[in-house]
């Protein structure tokens, strides 16, 4: 009985300890296709605009930069990868000259998904403990940033076109 137990016990700190087990819900990048594409708003005084680029290869990456008073004040780059079937979301800002703003890029695991919202949490120890993004229509698109202490922080911001097709 006793070697029973201590089998069983060994079988489930395994389980406990696995990356399959840590990973966030199933999930596949082809599900945040909703979040491609120009997004901009206003955040106080300043613009803020993510530039999401489609899925490929597993990923999927935006382009973010924060404008005002005819300057730029941010750059970002968020990056949400396929990783052990579930998702994982990378994000680093820099000041103006490429400072970064920390040593390294915040990680954040995939924590709920449905067809038009996505919600992760931070597993880096700094950093935001809580982003999630959100498309309640085709013109907008929601950041929702979390706060220490609970509650969200929500950005809104609206379809833009960028390009002019020349056809």
């Amino acid at each position: 009985m006793r070697k029973v137990t201590s089998t069983l016990l060994t079988i489930l700190l395994a389980v406990l300890t696995s990356s399959a087990f840590a990973a966030g819900p199933a999930a596949s990048i082809e599900q945040l296709g909703w979040m491609t594409g120009n997004w901009a708003g206003n955040l106080g005084p300043n613009q803020l605009e993510e530039n999401w680029i489609a899925t490929e290869g597993s990923s999927l990456m935006a382009a973010v930069r924060m404008t005002g008073n005819d300057a730029t004040s941010m750059f970002e780059m968020i990056t949400i990868e396929e990783v052990d079937g579930s998702l994982v979301l990378h994000i680093q800002q820099w000041d103006p000259g490429m400072k970064p703003r920390t040593e390294s890029a915040q990680e954040m695991e995939l924590a709920e998904i449905t067809g038009n919202s996505v919600k992760f949490v931070n597993v880096s120890g700094f950093g935001m403990p809580t982003l999630g993004y959100s498309h309640p229509d085709s013109e907008t698109f929601i950041i929702h940033v979390g706060q220490d202490g609970g509650g969200t922080f929500d950005i809104e911001l609206k379809s833009r076109v960028i390009f002019n097709s020349p056809h």
